[in-house]
Parts: C-alpha cells; sequence; structure tokens
C-alpha cells in the first residue's frame, strides 16, 4: 500500500487529506497528515474571535473528528530530503525521527514574517492563531477593566492604546472588529470616553487592502477614520519598546497593545531546509497541475499547494502570475489536489488548478464591511452581511456551520458577551498564591514556588 504524507494540517492539507478520504478506496493508499495543533484552524474567523463574535472553538476544526480514516501524528516535519523519500518529524513529545513516503504533499503553509524592531518580539502579538486572537480580546478587555480605575492621564491611555501593523486583510480586519469591541464597550464603562481611546492602523505602502482597486481602500481609510482611529500610510514602525511606539512619520505615543499582521513568509522547512526545487521567495515551484517542479523538470510524486507554494494563476490575464496566498486558493487547491492525486494514482489524467476569484469581502466590524468583485463594489451593512454569509458556507462541516450560527444568532438577540477570561492563561495563580494580593512589582506568581 502506497504511503501518502501531508505536510501540515491547514486549509490546503486538511483539504486534500479531507478529500482523499472520501475517494480513495479501502487498501488503495495510506494517508498520514503531520501537523502540532490537532485542528485545522479557519482564519477568517479570526478578527471576530478577537472581537468575540465568534466563539474560538468554533473557529477551529477537528482533524481526529474529521479525518477518522487518516492517520495522524502530532508534531513538526523540519527537513524534508525527496532524494531519499524521506522527513525528518519533531514530535510534541519525545525524539525527532524519520518517516519514509511514496507521494508527499506539501502544504506547510506559511508563518508570520517579522523584522528585527525594538522592542518587537517583546511586546507584539500576531494574528495567525486562534490563541492568539483569544489572548488579543483578553487583553483588551482586561486593559478596560484597569483603566476604569485609573485617572484619566497617560497610564489610561497607554492601557486603551492599540496599534495593528499590516494593512492587508487580516491587520485591517482585526483593527476594525476591535474598534468596533472597543466601542461597545465603553457602553459598560461610564468612567471612560472614547476619547480615551487610542487606535493606530500602521502600514507602510501607500494604501490598505492590495486586493481591492484604490476608491474601496480609500473609502475604507476614511471609514475607520470617521470612527475615531488613526491610519498611518506610507509609514513603517521604528520601534516598540516598553510599548512606546515610534512611527517612521515622526508620530510617537505608548500602546499597551500592538499587533503584528504585516505580512506572511514563506515556512522555514521550505525555505531553509528541503531539497525540493524553491523561487526566489522561498516558495516551492509548482506547476498548473499542482505537481512540484517546471514543465521541464516536474519532480515525480510530489505535490504542494497553499501559502508556501508558488501556483501558476491561470484565470490571471497577467503572464506569469502566481495566486495569492489567501483562503480561497488554498481550500480550493486542497481539493483539486485531492482529485489529481487519486487520478495519478489511477493512471487517469491529471486537471490543473484554474479558480477565477469570486470577489473579496472584508468585515470592518459588526454591521460594517465592504465587497468587491471587479467594478461591483458594496459597503456597509450589507457587505457586512455577506461577509458572514460567505464565511459560514465556507468553513467545513455542517458541525461548524452550525454551531457559529448559533452564535451569531444568539448574539443578534441578548448583544455582545463582555467577559475577559485572560487568567485562563495562568491557571495556576490563585493556586500558587492562595488567593493573596500581587503588588505592580512582583508579577506573576513563579511555577513551584511556595505559597
Amino acid at each position: 500500500m502506497r504511503q501518502i504524507l501531508i505536510v501540515g494540517g491547514g486549509y490546503a492539507g486538511f483539504y486534500t487529506a479531507w478529500g482523499l478520504q472520501k475517494r480513495l478506496r479501502p487498501g488503495e493508499a495510506q494517508v498520514t497528515v503531520v501537523d502540532p495543533r490537532p485542528y485545522m484552524t479557519y482564519q477568517p474567523f479570526l478578527p471576530e474571535v478577537a472581537a468575540g463574535s465568534v466563539e474560538a472553538r468554533h473557529a477551529v476544526v477537528s482533524l481526529r473528528r474529521h479525518l477518522g480514516r487518516t492517520r495522524l501524528i502530532a508534531g513538526t516535519v523540519t527537513e524534508i530530503r525527496d532524494a531519499d523519500r524521506t522527513v525528518t518529524v519533531r514530535p510534541v513529545r519525545g525524539e525527532a525521527y524519520e518517516l519514509r513516503y511514496d507521494i508527499l504533499v506539501v502544504t506547510a503553509g506559511a508563518v508570520t514574517r517579522t523584522f528585527p524592531i525594538p522592542g518587537l518580539a517583546q511586546q507584539a502579538i500576531g494574528l495567525k492563531h486562534v490563541e492568539e486572537a483569544v489572548a488579543i480580546r483578553d487583553r483588551l478587555m482586561t486593559a478596560f477593566d484597569q483603566a476604569a480605575s485609573l485617572p484619566p492621564g497617560p497610564e489610561r491611555r497607554k492601557l486603551l492604546g492599540v496599534t495593528f501593523v499590516g494593512g492587508g486583510f487580516s491587520g485591517v480586519e482585526g483593527f476594525g472588529e476591535l474598534l468596533s469591541l472597543a466601542t461597545a464597550m465603553l457602553k459598560s464603562y461610564p468612567e471612560l470616553a472614547v476619547d480615551d481611546l487610542s487606535f493606530h492602523l500602521v502600514e507602510a505602502r501607500g494604501r490598505i487592502l492590495p486586493e481591492v482597486s484604490d476608491g474601496p481602500g480609500a473609502w475604507v481609510v476614511r471609514h475607520l477614520e470617521r470612527r475615531g482611529a488613526h491610519v498611518h500610510l506610507t509609514t513603517q514602525l521604528l520601534s516598540a519598546e516598553d510599548g512606546h511606539v515610534v512611527l517612521s512619520d515622526g508620530t510617537e505615543y505608548d500602546s499597551a497593545l500592538i499587533v503584528w499582521a504585516a505580512g506572511n513568509a514563506s515556512n522555514p522547512v521550505v525555505h531553509n531546509h528541503t531539497d525540493l526545487p524553491v523561487d526566489e521567495r522561498g516558495l516551492l515551484l509548482v506547476r498548473p497541475d499542482l505537481r512540484v517542479g517546471t514543465d521541464s523538470e516536474p519532480v515525480a510524486d510530489v505535490w504542494a499547494a497553499g501559502d508556501d507554494a508558488s501556483v501558476p494563476d491561470l484565470a490571471s490575464p497577467v503572464p506569469g502570475a502566481r495566486t495569492v496566498p489567501n483562503a480561497q486558493h488554498a481550500v480550493r487547491q486542497g481539493r483539486r489536489l485531492a482529485k489529481n492525486l487519486v487520478a495519478d494514482l489511477r493512471g487517469r489524467r491529471v486537471r490543473n488548478y484554474r479558480h477565477s476569484s469570486l470577489g473579496v469581502v472584508a468585515t470592518l466590524g459588526l454591521g460594517r464591511g465592504v465587497f468587491q468583485y471587479k467594478g461591483i463594489v458594496i459597503k456597509g451593512f450589507p457587505a457586512w452581511l455577506m461577509h458572514r454569509g460567505y464565511h459560514v458556507l465556507a468553513v467545513p462541516s455542517w458541525e461548524r456551520k452550525i454551531r457559529v450560527l448559533a452564535v451569531w444568532l444568539t448574539a443578534a438577540v441578548t448583544g455582545r458577551d463582555l467577559v475577559s477570561l485572560a487568567s485562563v492563561q495562568h491557571p495556576r495563580d490563585a493556586f500558587v498564591t492562595g488567593g493573596e494580593a500581587q503588588g505592580p512589582g512582583s508579577g506573576r506568581a513563579k511555577e513551584g514556588s511556595p505559597v
């Protein structure tokens, strides 16, 4: 029986394994997925997780529940040696080991791209995983509780300072959702005023949302500024030490919450630890049929899709165009890859991946959004409804669709759930301290310290 190894259980990896599981005959092949997380994260829901509009568990899809006939390994592939048909797996627990394969599918996904900016590693948090989205929400809510007990001034404004770096979809949607959450929370905090909020969106380019045209992008900037936000275009983050933000346009201010959403980088295993062909960006060279390699030099029995694959965009009128790294492509590439793998196993013809964009839609906060399909632009509440409708259809499995819809319908009647559970990040504190109040300079109780 042939061994199919899938590196990564994100969008493309999950949909590839899901499709194979449905199509393979018993005994035809054994499918193995290696991923350190036991779930696939539906990333378009992360901004709404950060705003509390989607429950964190509903934004992820259990691999074991939906890939019941697939072997799952909790670990990370750290090296690919196609010459030997082996990969090195570093499990979550235990020593690294080698795993052999007959067919390899690389869907490792991208990682957050960072830069050596002073204070960034110590102060910032990403928005790529559900744990980060939950932490962002809890930090903002905890900051409101703390700020309400302080007099107006720099410390209160720092606590209520939020900075998003990156004007792509992830950054703009997260920023808009958190701004909507903060504005709504003011109704429950009479001690605070809208002037206490300090929301900044920083983008190095001269515009935000590069996937939409200039007009809608400029409208989004004006819309956010009317809601009290500060949008810094053609601006870079120079420093974030101790929460003091310094921007290249000369702006300086304090911000307790800094979210880094400034793009993706190639996964290290693809960029640095493989003998497979990569391009100048460190992405795998992929043919239109999703095989790794070029038309003249294909790599036998190796396939790739998703954010770490450079896939020709056959639907683009631009010669040499590559598909953009987004969920729309990753999901559909995973489905096509599963069909091509089965066809190839059975000696049938494989098909090229081709997908014309369905348009782009972004949430800008509760009841606010923007949609564009070619020359058609829809703004405001209708676009927000389209955003929710599209994503509830796109999230895998009816079980997840029903859960998300139930939360949305409940919130429509009862309103937002404004409860912070930041303490769950340190669950032993109450036990270790015995309920004793900790002074400002004492910090968190150390694990294992005597009470």
